[in-house]
């Protein structure tokens, strides 16, 4: 396959990933629609061809690893273990309801697929980092990919993270940073700004940095893991400029942290990424 027919069809999978994704929040009825949506793009390069994974064996040992520390994503990464074949799509409709196996935040005790459970914001940058470690140290050729968000690295645990991987050399380790520039209180440089950039922080930390202009087109994603694998001795951060709500038509023009569409905005938010995918498809 050559890559123009790779794309294609990563883009397809980002389509149906947000869809789903769509689907999975509506079925509660409210959720964290942005911080979900921007990632779609990513997780469909990872899942759909960077990651060496076995959806028949998600405990394999020697597959790649996939660590979301950003607590909100949840949604997103149900959305795409589904599509792959982790359990039935139509399960992860339960999200969030009693005895469900698909929580707010992902946990590796309930949901195949999950890699480790996250959710308190930065918690699972250090969680990947051990991964990273114990992976080299046991001589595994596998990553281990963590996407955290922009506003969750105000958290300092992010950067004792950081810190710890660079000194260890940990180039198994690929951090995305959905950097979607909005989190819960407004914009990130609002909130809580971080100076020169975020990608100068992870440099100042001693991590190889690339910048994903538009970290919601796969082909520069994938372009970015390529050169990510290149890198010796250091950790690397893929800084991925996103948009929050990407797709969804209540949230996309408002960068809405979270959202309580009515039945209305969300029949209308479906059909759109529907038409969305159904014109993707037809390229």
């Amino acid at each position: 396959m050559d890559k123009k027919q790779k794309m294609q069809e990563l883009r397809v999978f980002a389509a149906e990933i947000r869809l789903e994704t769509l689907k999975v929040i509506a079925s509660r009825g409210f959720g964290h629609v942005g911080g979900s949506m921007s990632m779609a793009d990513a997780m469909a390069v990872l899942y759909g061809e960077v990651m060496n994974i076995d959806p028949k064996n998600p405990r394999w040992e020697d597959r790649d690893w996939f660590v979301l520390s950003k607590g909100h994503g949840g949604p997103v990464m149900y959305a795409t273990l589904g599509l792959k074949g982790y359990y039935p799509m139509e399960s992860a409709y339960t999200l969030n309801q009693p005895n469900t196996k698909f929580p707010s935040h992902t946990d590796r005790t309930m949901t195949p697929g999950v890699d480790l459970t996250t959710g308190s914001l930065g918690q699972g940058m250090s969680e990947a980092v051990g991964a990273a470690l114990g992976n080299k140290i046991q001589g595994k050729s596998s990553h281990v990919f963590v996407a955290i968000g922009d506003g969750e690295a105000d958290e300092g645990e992010i950067w004792e993270a950081a810190q710890f991987a660079a000194h260890y050399q940990l180039d198994n380790l690929i951090c995305l940073v959905d950097d979607n520039k909005r989190q819960l209180d407004g914009a990130v440089a609002d909130v809580m700004s971080h100076g020169k950039g975020i990608g100068a922080k992870f440099d100042a930390f001693g991590w190889d940095v690339i910048n994903v202009e538009d970290g919601n087109d796969v082909e520069q994603i994938y372009d970015a893991v390529q050169e990510a694998y290149k890198t010796k001795n250091k950790p690397i951060a893929l800084i991925l400029n996103t948009k929050k709500g990407k797709g969804a038509t209540f949230a996309e023009p408002s960068g809405a942290h979270s959202s309580q569409p009515t039945q209305e905005q969300w029949d209308e938010a479906i059909a759109a990424a529907e038409a969305a995918l159904a014109e993707i498809r037809g390229k």
